[in-house]
């Protein structure tokens, strides 16, 4: 997966934006205005961090050491994924991505649910 292919992937779903809201070289992804991912623009290799159930974070962790403690987050939330370092896949990626978006959006109120139709 690439920062294109990132970036398509995420604005897909259902009531997702982007913004720079960090300055112009961290890209964020929001659902329903609460962010799911983000990334550094300026970086050679793609590493996104996403919101990630705390339990399963520490398992990705210690499976996968292109997953680390998110950098600049709550580490107990959130996971930086090297994706530039190619040992992951992009469908592997993409259910990363997936767990973080749907996490952010059980944590919605209902009222916000409905409004966005998630």
């Amino acid at each position: 997966m690439n920062l294109e292919s990132f970036r398509t992937y995420c604005l897909a779903k259902p009531a997702t934006t982007e913004s720079l809201p960090f300055g112009p070289d961290t890209l964020v992804l929001k659902v329903a205005g609460k962010m799911f991912a983000l990334t550094g623009l300026d970086e050679a290799d793609l590493r996104i961090n996403l919101k990630c159930e705390p339990q399963r974070a520490i398992e990705l962790r210690e499976r996968h050491p292109e997953i680390l403690p998110g950098w600049h987050m709550n580490k107990r939330h959130w996971n930086t994924v090297c994706v530039g370092e190619g040992q992951l896949t992009d469908a592997f990626v993409a259910s990363l991505i997936d767990h973080s978006y749907d996490l952010v959006v059980a944590g919605l109120p209902k009222k916000v649910r409905a409004e966005w139709e998630l």
